[in-house]
């Protein structure tokens, strides 16, 4: 198994039953989403426990190959963004482990959502529809689909009916819209089922956007452990 990576740990009551592994976006930190957990809202039962991991320091090509936190290095093909395939999957093992410390302290799949912004939403799309047991949830906002050419090979049976929510800036300049469009497409053309917002707003998060998140967890994780 992977090393763990550090991350900060946030737990809204006393042995939580589920937990959300949210992963920052590229040159970020764990830190980066630490005060969304307030702002949601989440009732208190069943209680939740985030995990805000701090992704590998790397080179990243695109940004003159300075050293940042990053879950894999993207580089610039001929005015296109490419993701370095190697580095995602040593990312996936990366959570992988993070959701198997999940299980180790009594939180079963089912009741696990991998959540993530930019670069670190393409890591839960990444790793959730590849993970090999049933979770709860997946949650990508402002981010596109990396390696979506191996998805229909490397996808995990367990999460085919996996809910999806996928939210994007409709004045995103890091990520254009039409990206996440396309991610979008070739999700539903695969058969998920994707749960999609959009919001008036550059490559951020918005009041609405954390509403409709909150709204979605509730859902999500209260089937996850009523069912358990």
């Amino acid at each position: 198994m992977a090393d763990l990576l550090e991350a900060i740990e946030i737990e809204t009551t006393a042995s939580p039953t589920a937990s959300i592994i949210w992963m920052h976006g590229l040159g970020a930190d764990g830190h980066d989403f630490v005060d969304i957990v307030p702002a949601l809202g989440l009732p208190a039962r069943p209680g939740v426990r985030f995990v805000f991991p701090h992704a590998p320091m790397r080179s990243v090509t695109i940004n003159g190959g300075s050293v940042m936190r990053a879950w894999y290095d993207i580089r610039d093909d001929g005015g296109g963004r490419r993701e370095d395939p190697a580095g995602v999957r040593a990312s996936q093992k990366s959570i992988e482990a993070l959701i198997q410390r999940e299980k180790e302290r009594g939180v079963p799949p089912a009741a696990i959502v991998l959540a993530g912004f930019s670069q670190g939403g393409a890591m839960a799309l990444h790793a959730g529809l590849r993970h090999g047991e049933r979770l709860a949830g997946i949650m990508a906002l402002s981010c596109s689909l990396p390696l979506a050419d191996t998805l229909a090979t490397d996808a995990a049976p367990a999460n085919r009916d996996v809910p999806i929510f996928m939210a994007h800036g409709t004045h995103d300049p890091m990520i254009p819209m039409a990206r996440a469009l396309r991610a979008r497409e070739t999700l539903a053309g695969l058969g998920y089922r994707v749960e999609w917002h959009e919001y008036p707003m550059p490559h951020s998060v918005c009041l609405e956007e954390i509403r409709d998140i909150s709204a979605w967890l509730g859902r999500v994780l209260g089937t996850a452990v009523s069912t358990r």
